[in-house]
């Protein structure tokens, strides 16, 4: 049987004008966030903002006394408990927190979990580690500051999605490497974490459109060092020998995803070191599936399951 997208998928990917869209060459940097931050700006405003939530921004600063902003999304009425420090795709180098607010208050909204929202210095002004090390400043942050905000420090998360996935993936090991703070729980979605992913294989190339993403952000993020023997898995969670006392996980990647291969096998060395891992492999669908088709059956089961997930940290 060859790969096909989901019916659902494929008709909103139609209307787009397919995988095939035309994108800047790849490492243009500006061209590609030109390009793509007014998509995300418009997914995130396609669904209505909940009118239960509430957003203020905060300031942390890194150990290198930067200054980085993050805005904090709060559900009415909702009971103190659990809280996710959240980190946005878009290949370490475009992307910002405006661009995801609609996207983390529903998630706010459906869950009732409080989230922090990390607007992390981009490649390739600001390499690794820079990115690793600001989402690190974040989660402290939120810890310091959990009795003010009516956080149980011993249920803080960390998620995000794309490059924020394996952002949030390195903070984990980070956060190990340096005996804390305490992670309760890993949240992947379709993570990237691999610097030495090439080209799809054939089964998957019809259904790839951000090659050139992957290529440009792994370049701007990692300079001459991509693919070489010398990359820490702070920068790629891929290279990780020892997964030993990583917080619990929850992974999930679409079938004609460009990342399936990674994610699928960081699932599989995760759970060979005893930690306990959800793992969902979503049939029919490619990255952002549920972005680029929020109004589909698997985007929606996607999003309950996200949901469950967030409440049970």
């Amino acid at each position: 049987m060859t790969l096909k997208f989901d019916p659902e998928v494929a008709d909103v990917l139609a209307q787009m004008g397919g995988t095939d869209a035309f994108q800047p060459p790849r490492d243009d940097v500006e061209g590609r966030r030109a390009f793509w931050e007014p998509i995300l700006a418009a997914s995130s405003t396609a669904q209505p903002f909940p009118e239960d939530v509430r957003m203020s921004d905060s300031y942390a600063t890194t150990d290198d006394a930067a200054r980085i902003q993050m805005r904090w999304y709060t559900k009415e009425g909702a009971t103190p408990g659990p809280a996710v420090v959240y980190f946005h795709g878009g290949g370490y180098f475009f992307g910002h927190i405006d661009h995801f607010d609609g996207t983390l208050a529903r998630y706010v909204s459906a869950s009732g979990v409080p989230m922090l929202s990390v607007e992390y210095r981009r490649a390739p002004e600001h390499p690794f580690p820079t990115p690793i090390e600001d989402g690190y400043a974040a989660l402290r942050w939120l810890h310091e500051h959990a009795a003010e905000l009516g956080v149980d420090p011993g249920r803080i998360g960390v998620m995000g999605d794309s490059a924020g996935g394996g952002l949030a993936a390195a903070v984990a090991i980070l956060t190990r490497e340096r005996g804390g703070p305490k992670i309760a729980r890993q949240i992947l979605i379709m993570p990237m974490l691999d610097d030495r992913t090439g080209a799809p294989d054939p089964h998957l190339a019809p259904f790839i459109y951000n090659y050139g993403d992957l290529v440009t952000g792994w370049r701007a993020f990692l300079g001459d060092a991509v693919g070489g023997s010398d990359v820490p898995a702070t920068a790629a969670p891929a290279r990780l020998e020892d997964a030993t006392g990583l917080p619990p996980a929850y992974i999930e990647v679409g079938q004609l995803d460009l990342f399936r291969d990674e994610d699928t096998a960081y699932a599989t060395k995760l759970s060979r070191a005893g930690v306990p891992v959800e793992f969902h492999l979503h049939p029919g669908v490619p990255h952002e599936f549920d972005s680029l088709a929020f109004t589909s059956d698997v985007a929606r089961r996607a999003l309950a399951d996200r949901v469950r997930v967030l409440k049970s940290i």
